[in-house]
């Protein structure tokens, strides 16, 4: 990455020495895991292009939004209503949470046994490595978690943390909650801004976030295909950047790339040969830059065809309904489709075993990896019953547990081949 943004990085207070540590390892990573694909779409170099860039040319376009006034809101969760934040003439980015960098920093506020997901977030704050982190006016928590909820609790003195309440249920009572929830955030995004959220505003964010959903929804479509045009790595790589990318450009190249794909489908061309094991992943979501489950898997003669996981399809299967005849009236439709994720926070979570079983199914997978990370309780919990519905719809499912680590990846390795094996 260029040195030319060494001085924005110096003005963010990163810490310049272990952030140019941190890109090079990052690099590293990147060419071993992605550039060493055979047969890959050259609508990828667009996503090559955003993620060699991911700490430069992005962060200089948020620098420059904030130069004219605009705010920037940091997230970690898909609970938070980016058609809000966009109608604000605001910018909604995610937030770095996918390495154990910062691990020590981390445990020396938090417990050893909690989430690495947690431990990533808190650990790039505090030791000045993530530049999206630092260009946030706002961070927007949610209580998806007791982990997340306590932590935010020490995050608050190293941030300004806004903290969202996601209802454990999804009863009348629990939707009304929400529902006050989606006012209560916009009436704090309108404070942040000086901005008031008109009707016009919000119906045409509204759009937009559902233009880069159907373009999502448009890849998830093709890849399915038989034989899989395009690796599992390189969809969850578009799903990662669709986070802190420009939704309008994003959604525009994303269509470019199911183009491309849409001519390997109809010459029946397939990143891996027709007859290897189709497999899906299920459970915790994958931030940028954990590829290394993906990269395990697809190096063990399988290829992955989908994503139940909120980097995937929980974040993208549903649409905000575009038809609301007022402002109330898209309130609740962003109310209503918010409230349709099936994150493993409610109880009882029976449409997320629908949707893993419909989505095996029609994926036409020979197995199902459900991925948690160490110390995710609600993920590890409802594993049991995921496995439950998948057997009784004769689809196998590996149970891994694992962190942001590469210690485990050979144990990882051997697993997932004996699975790969078992299932061929």
């Amino acid at each position: 990455m260029s040195h030319t943004y060494e001085a924005m990085w110096e003005k963010l207070n990163l810490d310049l020495d272990a952030h140019a540590g941190l890109l090079q390892v990052l690099g590293k990573f990147y060419g071993d895991i992605y550039l060493s694909q055979t047969g890959r779409l050259r609508g990828m170099e667009y996503l090559d292009f955003v993620l060699s860039e991911v700490h430069g040319l992005r962060i200089k376009e948020l620098q420059d939004a904030k130069a004219q006034g605009r705010k920037v809101i940091g997230t970690f969760c898909v609970f938070v209503p980016e058609e809000i934040v966009l109608a604000a003439d605001a910018i909604q980015v995610g937030l770095c949470a996918g390495a154990e960098i910062g691990k020590d920093a981390a445990e020396k506020i938090l417990p050893r046994n909690t989430c690495a997901l947690i431990k990533s977030f808190v650990g790039f704050k505090l030791s000045r490595l993530c530049p999206y982190l630092e260009s946030c006016d706002l961070v927007v928590g949610e209580t998806t978690c007791d982990g997340k909820k306590k932590a935010y609790e020490i995050f608050v003195d190293y941030a300004p943390l806004y903290v969202m309440e996601i209802p454990q249920m999804k009863n009348a009572c629990d939707r009304d909650l929400w529902r006050g929830e989606v006012i209560r955030f916009k009436e704090k995004i309108e404070e942040l801004t000086g901005n008031t959220i008109a009707a016009a505003k919000l119906s045409q964010s509204i759009r937009v976030v559902n233009d880069r959903r159907r373009a999502l929804q448009r890849l998830n479509r093709l890849r399915a295909a038989v034989p899989a045009p395009i690796s599992g790595r390189d969809v969850l790589l578009v799903n990662q950047i669709s986070f802190y990318d420009d939704p309008v450009r994003f959604t525009e190249n994303i269509h470019k790339l199911c183009d491309e794909i849409e001519e390997r489908v109809n010459a029946k061309q397939g990143i891996a040969p027709e007859g290897t094991p189709r497999l899906m992943l299920s459970g915790c979501p994958m931030a940028v830059p954990n590829w290394k489950l993906p990269f395990v898997v697809e190096s063990s003669g399988a290829v992955i065809v989908g994503e139940e996981s909120c980097i995937g399809t929980r974040n993208t299967r549903d649409l905000v309904d575009e038809n609301g005849p007022s402002f109330e009236a898209m309130i609740d439709a962003l109310a209503d489709r918010y409230m349709r994720i099936d994150c493993a926070c409610f109880t009882p979570n029976a449409e997320r075993l629908d949707n893993v079983v419909s989505m095996a199914k029609e994926l036409q997978v020979n197995g199902v990896i459900h991925y948690g990370l160490s110390f995710c309780h609600p993920y590890a919990i409802e594993a049991f019953k995921v496995d439950k519905a998948l057997k009784e719809a004769g689809v196998p499912m590996l149970s891994i547990e694992t962190d942001y680590s590469m210690e485990d990846v050979e144990q990882l390795k051997t697993r997932v081949e004996a699975f790969v094996e078992m299932i061929r």
